[in-house]
This record gives C-alpha cells, structure tokens and sequence, in this order.
C-alpha cells in the first residue's frame, strides 16, 4: 500500500467512527431511530475504505491481455 492510500483508510475509519459517535449521541432526542448524517458518514467512510484498498482497480483477464498482444 502506497502512503496515499494509508491516510486514505485512516480516513476512513474516522469518519466511520465519528459516524458511530453521531449515530449513538442523541438516544434519548431521536427515540432510538439514529440520525441520517450518521448514515451518510458510514456510506462515505466504506466507499473510501474500498478505494483505499485497491478494490476499484481494473485487473484485465487473461484473455483480454492477450487479444490485446495480438
């Protein structure tokens, strides 16, 4: 993993954390339902983990290596 991508996945557990903080902060106020600014964090915080991780790459298969080479 490239430095780059490290902060990227540091960043992204942050902000699933902070989300986590968010979700559970107002129990009492929002009845146990949770807040929506937490859920959006947590779609934020795995699409960054899945690019950090490389996950997003385009690997050609074999056979579209070869019908390039000819």
């Amino acid at each position: 993993m490239t430095t780059g991508r490290i902060i990227e996945l540091v960043a992204a557990i942050a902000i699933l954390g902070f989300g986590i903080w968010l979700y559970r902060r107002n129990r009492a106020v929002d009845r146990g339902y949770g807040s929506q600014g937490a859920v959006l964090l947590f779609a934020i915080a795995a699409i960054m983990a899945v690019h950090a991780l490389g996950l997003l790459e385009y690997r050609p298969s074999q056979s579209e290596l070869e019908a390039l080479g000819g």
